[in-house]
């Protein structure tokens, strides 16, 4: 029987994956852990534990005393808020990976996945259909932890057969819970202020292009890779995964289809640099061949999902 905890399980991803992760396995399954115990209340039907990833020894006391065989650790400072305290953000990231990735190499848990992202790409890297090897030139602090953290999973891999997985996200859209400090933000917030009637300010430019995933997808592509034969795994580093890819003048236009006195303006900020030294599309070839991973969700198909499902604060 599987024994899974998941680090940063308050996260917007976290939130998410952790209630998929409980209605596969059972929630008895499940720890959910995170730095802040303020969350606690998400995790009402499964284990909750609080956790400082930096702190190596709770994080093994907590996988010998549950008996964990797998570790979703998740827990990350993402790229904008990264930013502001590269140093920490350095530290954090990477050190909480090497603490999960040594307990692999101990043998005291037997699976590990790891999100990257699309942050390790760079303004050299070519930006059509990005392939899954390539030129990576990350320009935050964020995308240069997930580069040099896949480089680790790789290494571990290899030198010591530690089952590391990784995915290597798009901008992830949901609205079960806010987002968390990304540069693709805006594409969760302003399905937010379209309901409730708000002028939405954007601080990318209205052309400018990312590659997307709805976090529906997000979840089933962790799973599929998850569930996947380890022969069947032939990137140890991070595969590519890719869904629908948009512009912030695309998603308007989509939500003007149900609101259509919506307003936006445009007011690109620092987020606006990062952005555009991230790819337009990603080529996720290899994940389709290896575990025939595809999506479901357009922009079409999204927009209206979000909108079943979200109402106004005072509603």
């Amino acid at each position: 029987m599987e024994r899974i905890l998941i680090t940063g399980a308050g996260g917007q991803l976290g939130s998410e994956l952790t209630s998929a992760l409980a209605d596969k396995y059972g929630a008895e399954a499940i720890v959910a852990t995170d730095i802040n115990e303020n969350v606690s209340d998400k995790f009402r039907y499964c284990t909750f534990e609080v956790l400082d990833v930096l702190d190596a020894s709770r994080m093994e006391s907590l996988i010998e005393r549950y008996k964990i065989t797998q570790v979703y650790h998740l827990a990350a400072i993402l790229s904008a808020v990264g930013e502001k305290n590269p140093l920490f953000t350095w530290k954090l990231n990477m050190d909480s990976l090497l603490n999960v990735l040594e307990l692999g190499k101990a043998g005291k848990i037997n699976t590990i996945y790891w999100p990257s992202s699309i942050a390790v790409f760079g303004k050299n890297t070519p930006a059509d259909n990005t392939p899954q090897d390539c030129v990576m030139d990350p320009a935050t602090v964020y995308g240069i932890s997930k580069l040099a953290g896949e480089r680790w999973c790789s290494y571990y891999f290899e030198k010591y057969g530690v089952d590391v997985r990784s995915l290597r996200y798009p901008g992830l859209i949901g609205y079960k819970s806010a987002a968390g400090g990304g540069t693709t933000d805006y594409a969760v917030d302003i399905f937010r202020a379209a309901i409730e009637g708000e002028e939405f300010e954007c601080f990318l430019d209205k052309d400018m292009y990312l590659p997307m995933m709805y976090m529906s997808d997000a979840i089933k592509a962790t799973l599929d890779l998850m569930e996947a034969p380890k022969e069947d795994i032939s990137i140890r580093s991070s595969y590519n995964v890719a869904a629908i890819s948009f512009s912030p003048k695309d998603i308007y236009q989509e939500l003007l289809k149900y609101y259509p006195d919506f307003k936006i303006s445009y007011n690109p900020d620092f987020r606006q640099e990062i952005a555009a030294s991230w790819p337009d599309s990603i080529d996720d070839t290899r994940a389709r061949l290896d575990w025939d991973w595809q999506h479901e969700y357009d922009l079409a198909k999204m927009a209206k999902d979000i909108l079943s499902h979200l109402k106004p604060k005072n509603k």
